[in-house]
């Protein structure tokens, strides 16, 4: 974990990326109020530190040894804690694509798993995956073995998280017909129409499901109704509008409320304050 640790130190960039495909590496020194984000599909080691989520009423919280799989892209709001310049939070992600999972669910003949596993997990990381980890991130100073050697440690890591404890999350990624799969689609089209009402049961179609197993699949994934998740969307994409446009009533219309009251109602239960006080909270952007 030490050599782990000045790897990420080294290599931590403001935008997170390495110069290995779907690597990432952060390293935070504030500890900040939560924000909101989202998630992407990904695995995140801590190696540092430790954060705090929240998805919905779930609330997760990860430290050193420990990692983190989100097998969807949700909107979370999360913190990292107990940090400083002197102990920042590190870490490393793998972004998860479904077919490098198939890729390894079909070399390694890992049957897909049944049922709707939730779509955000922690576990402890075990020697085997942090001795992985580490090879991976020994690489940032190998450019040329990184070529040849970062897919072959991607796969181990992914076998290790397949058969560990959270296997049951990361298969589901790999089988274009499992529950996940199909709550993905929708996940997709309410993200890409958020502004838009929606009936459940147009969107469970999209989904190739029935409106009652949809309802009860989408809430196992995302800890939250359809609703509920197209809500959270509307409130993140309006803070990130009102850092450049303070024009309350304009951003409301714009992620769909028809009510700017009711928006502001909202907007202050998620955040805390309201939108016209946020918004001025928030500085100009640099010319």
């Amino acid at each position: 974990m030490d050599e782990l640790r000045a790897l990420l130190a080294k290599h931590a960039r403001p935008d997170l990326t390495t110069a290995i495909p779907d690597v990432l590496v952060s390293k935070t020194t504030f500890a900040g109020p939560p924000a909101p984000s989202t998630t992407g599909t990904i695995l995140a080691f801590v190696a540092q530190g430790r954060k705090r989520i929240a998805l919905g009423e779930r609330v997760y919280d990860y430290q050193a040894g420990q990692y983190l799989v989100a097998s969807i892209d949700m909107p979370i709001t999360g913190n990292y804690v107990d940090i400083s310049p002197s102990a920042p939070a590190l870490g490393l992600g793998l972004v998860l694509r479904p077919q490098q999972v198939a890729e390894v669910l079909r070399s390694n003949d890992l049957p897909p798993t049944q049922g709707t596993p939730e779509g955000l997990t922690v576990s402890d990381a075990t020697p085997e995956l942090i001795d992985a980890v580490t090879r991976l991130a020994r690489l940032l100073d190998q450019p040329r073995d990184a070529r040849a050697l970062a897919p072959l440690i991607k796969q181990e890591i992914l076998w290790r998280v397949m058969t560990g404890e959270q296997g049951a999350t990361v298969r589901q990624l790999g089988s274009q017909d499992s529950s996940l799969s199909h709550i993905a689609k929708a996940v997709q089209w309410i993200r890409e129409n958020f502004a838009e009402s929606f009936k459940v049961e147009n969107v469970a179609r999209i989904a190739g499901m029935s409106e009652s197993a949809f309802y009860r699949n989408f809430q196992a994934v995302t800890a939250m109704s359809p609703i509920q998740f197209q809500k959270q969307i509307r409130l993140q994409e309006a803070r990130l509008l009102l850092a450049t446009n303070r024009d309350v009533t304009s951003v409301s219309h714009r992620v769909g409320y028809d009510s700017p009251s009711q928006f502001s109602r909202e907007y202050r239960r998620q955040f805390g304050l309201p939108p016209s006080r946020d918004a001025l909270l928030r500085p100009e952007p640099a010319l």
